[in-house]
């Protein structure tokens, strides 16, 4: 018969196992690739089957003037001619490194004053709303000010983009810590750590999900930003984005070049979520045991 005492060890070695599993992230096995790739690539690819056989059967049916509805076969040999001179892959590098560096830029001023906004309370009520007012604003209403103010530069287009990418950014940092349990800043407080250590090591890796969803969102407005300040600000010195590009479709009055400038910034944009934002995001959730969505 076992001793009291040894009961008691055996009983605790039980609780704190179960402890330790349940702290264990646990969730069904990862895909196969094969399976990740059928789940994956099949399904948009159908979606763009389907687009093309509908662009093509409307187009056939000439519902609409071939200046305003082309045919699907002068849109791709408009974006074979760009990738043959290699004008392409100037028009992608001109706008993808203007948005990246005022992503950056937002990133650097919206982390702190997300911190900021969400830590100070004066600071919350005195600018909370200007940033949500400054999120809703559509960027192209910045463009005329910026011209005015910067003259047909570059940095007119970095102002815009930063106008457009740092609301969303302080907010999305907002959201998160403002979901932290408020267990997670007393422990912090009680182990010592300050400000500056407390915002880096407790404040930042608990609002992470909501920081994350605030840099993606605030990428697509540097994005969108971009494309509405090349497409108003022309000069030979900011060169040729594809902004400018779809802006000198549409005074050709050339529709295919029209749809080969609105691929080719989707198809970045899908690229960036693809190959950035995605797999960070997956990152995330699987640190947090939240596999299922994967």
């Amino acid at each position: 018969m076992p001793q009291p005492e040894q009961a008691g060890t055996d009983l605790d070695e039980a609780v704190g196992a179960g402890l330790d599993r349940l702290d264990t992230p646990a969730g069904p096995r990862p895909p196969s690739f094969g399976r990740r790739f059928v789940r994956g690539f099949l399904p948009p690819a159908g979606a763009l089957v389907l687009l093309l056989v509908l662009w093509q059967v409307l187009w056939a049916a000439a519902f609409w003037p071939e200046t305003t509805l082309p045919e699907p076969l002068a849109v791709w040999d408009e974006f074979r001619s760009t990738v043959a001179d290699g004008s392409v892959f100037g028009f992608i590098w001109t706008s993808v490194h203007r948005a990246a560096l005022g992503f950056a830029a937002g990133v650097l001023i919206g982390t702190p004053l997300g911190i900021l906004v969400a830590k100070v309370r004066v600071v919350r009520a005195a600018i909370g709303p200007l940033l949500s007012g400054l999120q809703n604003l559509p960027s192209v209403a910045w463009v005329p000010a910026a011209v005015i103010w910067f003259g047909i530069n570059d940095g007119a287009i970095y102002f815009v983009v930063l106008l457009g990418s740092v609301p969303s950014i302080a907010n999305g940092l907002v959201s998160g810590i403002d979901q932290i349990p408020p267990i997670l800043p007393r422990v912090g407080k009680v182990m010592g750590a300050g400000r500056l250590a407390a915002a880096r090591h407790i404040l930042l890796p608990a609002a992470l999900p909501g920081f994350l969803a605030g840099l993606k969102q605030g990428w697509a407005f540097s994005w969108r930003s971009l494309m509405a300040a090349e497409l108003i600000a022309r000069s030979p010195s900011l060169g040729v984005g594809l902004g400018t590009y779809l802006n000198d479709g549409s005074s050709y009055n050339s529709m295919p070049k029209v749809i080969a400038a609105i691929f080719l910034i989707l198809l970045v944009g899908v690229a960036i979520e693809l190959l950035v934002f995605r797999p960070l995001e997956r990152s995330v959730l699987r640190a947090r045991g939240l596999t299922a969505s994967l």
